[in-house]
């Protein structure tokens, strides 16, 4: 698996049509939008290298879209989809209350849901089973 950092993402893309628009030269296998930029995974790195050489500087509604290699070490983790998180939550505080049971590797909020990536998937169960419909600045509810 080879991740991709996009920059200087139009406001209206959806991650649906990102994908799509990564799709065409290999497997994606995750797309995360956050505000103006978002990672996009692929399976196979011919693939990613594809994309890259094609899409860096691709004019994306106007705009030109910045693809590079993501530039965190990659790990195996165990990714947590977080529910209705309050508005007034930062992603500093919803990684601080999940690194009380254990490493938390990226913690991406986006909108009024998050994705949490621990690194280790007991970690990951402890902490479903202690913030499953817990309340911490709005309900969180995992999936």
């Amino acid at each position: 698996m080879v991740k991709l950092f996009i920059g200087n993402i139009p406001p209206e893309v959806t991650p649906a049509e990102l994908k799509t628009l990564f799709e065409q030269y290999g497997k994606v296998t995750e797309c995360d939008i956050i505000t103006n930029y978002g990672f996009v995974h692929m399976e196979e790195k011919k693939a990613a290298d594809e994309a890259v050489a094609n899409l860096n500087k691709y004019k994306l509604h106007d705009v030109c879209i910045n693809v590079e290699y993501s530039r965190g070490k990659p790990k195996a983790s165990t990714k947590l989809h977080v529910s209705s998180i309050s508005t007034d939550c930062t992603s500093d505080e919803l990684r601080e209350k999940f690194e009380q049971y254990g490493t938390v590797l990226e913690c991406d909020i986006v909108k009024d849901f998050a994705f949490v990536h621990m690194e280790q998937a007991d970690e990951a169960l402890e902490a479903i089973r202690n913030l499953n419909n817990h309340e911490f600045k709005g309900e969180i509810r995992m999936g």
